[in-house]
């Protein structure tokens, strides 16, 4: 879902969408970070809409996993790979041809 852009309060829709899966898996105890999400997307239909796929998403896999949680490795690996490919993915989008 990359480059929707910017959303409220000016935060680009990507940063929000990287740090939703902190929103969704309560992994933060940042009230800043968990506001600013509750925000953008209170207000950004197309951040909206993704949040709640990927909330879908989750709850069928906790019902199905029983909850289980990757070691905390493969949580960093998993991690810096989707940044890796997200970097990927915008310099190709913005590459002059």
């Amino acid at each position: 879902m990359s480059g929707l852009g910017f959303g409220p309060g000016g935060i680009d829709c990507d940063d929000v969408l990287r740090d939703v899966y902190l929103y969704l898996d309560d992994e933060t105890d940042d009230p800043t970070l968990r506001n600013r999400i509750r925000q953008h997307l209170d207000g950004c239909a197309p951040c909206l809409k993704q949040f709640g796929l990927e909330q879908d998403v989750r709850s069928l896999i906790a019902r199905c996993c029983g909850g289980d949680r990757a070691p905390e490795h493969l949580r960093e690996r998993i991690s810096v790979r989707i940044t890796e490919l997200t970097v990927e993915s915008a310099h190709l989008e913005y590459r002059a041809d």
